[in-house]
């Protein structure tokens, strides 16, 4: 087989120019190629997917931005945390009889002349940021080798060349839906000398030239997406994007060639945010990550039965440890750490179970909080937790909320990836007046709870945002503020300290998880109707149950069939179900 005649990791850009020339060469009209793919993205699908080259792809993130090369291919798994509208830019040119391409680039390599053979496209930004609430334990699997065009120390960059590079970033981008955006689809094409101003406001801005001091849970990046229908990209999906880094830490401040039109443009360019500052990749593939994709590689391809069930049993059994002794609430536990939103039917999140355990002070909370707090930490992916106290409610912003000076979303503790799991602590929450940010944060709080739904403050009007997030309630007495699907008193009967797990089973663990939880479910006819006869005889037994209680009871059958392994409910796991259900209606009654 011929070897390729560039090089998709250390010239990616080399690529995409080949594919383009060899498109035009074929006939086909540069102009058709605004929003469609020219071979650029299938050649590097069949290197990444065909060719094992996604091995050899290093990954973006605050250790190794200081050694990877501008203009190479890197990869990113992050959050989209804001949706920054579309930005127009020139796609292609022609250079005297030659069309040429800055796609996947903000410079062009050849300068444009003053020829009107030039297109106009247009490509979607995102502002995306590390997973919130990732844990370290996910990382080691997502990472590549630094390639040997990579150098490892802090490498002085390759200095662009200002004279003959032009940015071909259009200085005004604006969301997609605004006045001014909706305008300028009607103006004619910006000019090359009204970019090169924009160029120049972008040099003198800037005021660092090393790379600034980023962490894990603060390193912002910018994605400039091309070709890709806006369905495919939602606020809050978890992606990993593969394209061309450009990152210039060599924009310095001139005092004396800061103007008043500068300062005029400062906010503006807050909301570019500087490319000293903020990486930008040019993506070239991205796919939606799921749970799975954080973990190492699983034991078994397939639950079986026999091997699931010995998995359930360890995995109860570590959890009882962490619980003091408390069986019922491993169970419980397990439940939960299962659970998912799989439907919804009008304000209804079927399959949440958030679980409330009561009974914990402020001195057994730093015992069993913190064991419940680090085991849930080292099964899942994505885990969180929130102090509940008068003066957090009444000093933070939980939900996100839309800032029209910088025009950028403004990102909340409660903007979150589907399938994080949230511990709030309840038991430092006193006496207190809460003010209006406080009832707000509350109200916030319920909602998710309640409808798996966060309310997402745009000033002139508010916006519901479906979220999937496992909440766990840690309380002294039974919650006012968060009414969970599940209240259960912890009574542990033991503080021994458990001692280290063995890495292989926190993998099986995990993996367990993320399988189960994903199983689908049905209930055959002929337990279908034993399922409504016992629902029918225990709503005449007790009248105060209502439609939320009976859905929970559905709720905790699937979740106790796929703790098994199984995709339909059977007799003996609804039996199962009912007999965990009184024992925790008993205790309830013993704690009163």
């Amino acid at each position: 087989m011929v070897g390729l005649p560039y090089d998709c990791l250390a010239n990616p850009l080399g690529a995409v120019r080949l594919t383009f020339e060899k498109a035009v060469a074929s006939g086909i009209d540069p102009a058709t190629f605004d929003g469609k793919d020219w071979g650029a993205t299938d050649l590097f699908r069949d290197f990444l997917y065909e060719n094992d080259g996604l091995s050899q792809v290093p990954t973006l993130n605050d250790s190794t931005i200081r050694s990877l090369q501008p203009n190479t291919l890197v990869k990113f798994r992050g959050m989209i945390q804001d949706m920054l509208g579309n930005e127009f830019y020139v796609g292609a040119y022609k250079d005297g009889s030659v069309w040429r391409t800055n796609k996947f680039a903000d410079h062009s390599q050849f300068p444009i002349g003053s020829s009107s053979d030039m297109r106009v496209w247009e490509r979607r930004l995102l502002y995306c940021v590390p997973v919130p609430g990732q844990n370290s334990w996910t990382e080691s699997f997502c990472q590549a080798a630094v390639p040997p065009f990579a150098n490892s120390t802090s490498p002085a960059r390759e200095k662009r060349q200002r004279e003959n590079d032009v940015d071909m970033q259009d200085p005004d981008h604006e969301f997609q839906d605004s006045p001014s955006a909706k305008r300028k689809r009607e103006e004619s094409v910006p000019s090359q000398s009204s970019n090169l101003q924009a160029n120049k406001i972008g040099e003198t801005s800037s005021n660092t030239g090393l790379v600034p001091d980023f962490d894990g849970n603060s390193f912002p990046c910018l994605l400039k997406m091309y070709d890709s229908p806006e369905s495919d990209l939602k606020l809050n999906d978890v992606f990993e994007f593969i394209g061309v880094l450009t990152f210039d830490t060599e924009l310095k401040t001139d005092a004396d060639e800061v103007t008043e039109l500068n300062n005029s443009l400062y906010e503006e360019e807050l909301t570019h945010l500087p490319p000293s500052k903020v990486p930008r990749i040019h993506c070239l593939v991205h796919r939606k990550l799921a749970v799975h994709d954080f973990l190492s590689s699983p034991t078994m391809l397939e639950p079986k039965p026999f091997l699931v069930k010995g998995i359930r049993e360890t995995l109860l059994g570590h959890l009882t440890a962490v619980l003091g002794n408390d069986g019922l609430a491993a169970q419980f536990m397990l439940l939960h750490l299962l659970s998912r939103v799989h439907a919804r039917v009008d304000t209804v999140a079927v399959g949440k179970l958030s679980l409330n355990l009561t009974c914990l002070n402020k001195e057994s909370i730093s015992i069993f909080g913190n064991r419940l707090n680090l085991a849930i930490r080292n099964l899942v992916p994505f885990a969180h937790s929130l102090p509940l106290t008068i003066d957090y409610l009444n000093s933070v912003s939980l939900a996100p909320r839309k800032d029209y000076q910088i025009n950028r979303l403004v990102s909340g503790a409660l903007q979150l990836a589907e399938g994080t799991h949230l511990t709030i602590d309840e038991t430092q929450l006193q006496t207190g007046t809460l003010n209006s940010t406080g009832v707000d944060n509350a109200r916030v709080l319920k909602s998710l709870t309640e409808l798996q739904k966060v309310e997402y403050e745009f000033t002139y009007y508010k916006m519901d945002m479906a979220a999937d997030i496992q909440m766990l309630i840690l309380s002294e007495g039974k919650s006012n503020i968060l009414p969970a699907d599940l209240v259960l008193p912890l009574r542990p009967s033991s503080v021994d300290c458990y001692g280290d797990v063995d890495p292989e089973l926190l993998k099986a663990w995990r993996w367990y998880l993320a399988t189960m939880r994903s199983l689908p479910h049905s209930i055959e006819q002929e337990m279908q109707k034993v399922v409504e006869d016992d629902l029918v005889a225990a709503r005449q037994a007790d009248r105060s149950l209502g439609s939320q209680e009976l859905s929970r009871l559905l709720t905790m059958g699937r979740l106790v069939s796929v703790s098994f392994g199984d995709t339909c409910l059977s007799l003996d796991h609804w039996q199962m179900v009912k007999e965990l259900e009184r024992l925790r209606r008993e205790r309830l009654q013993g704690s009163v």
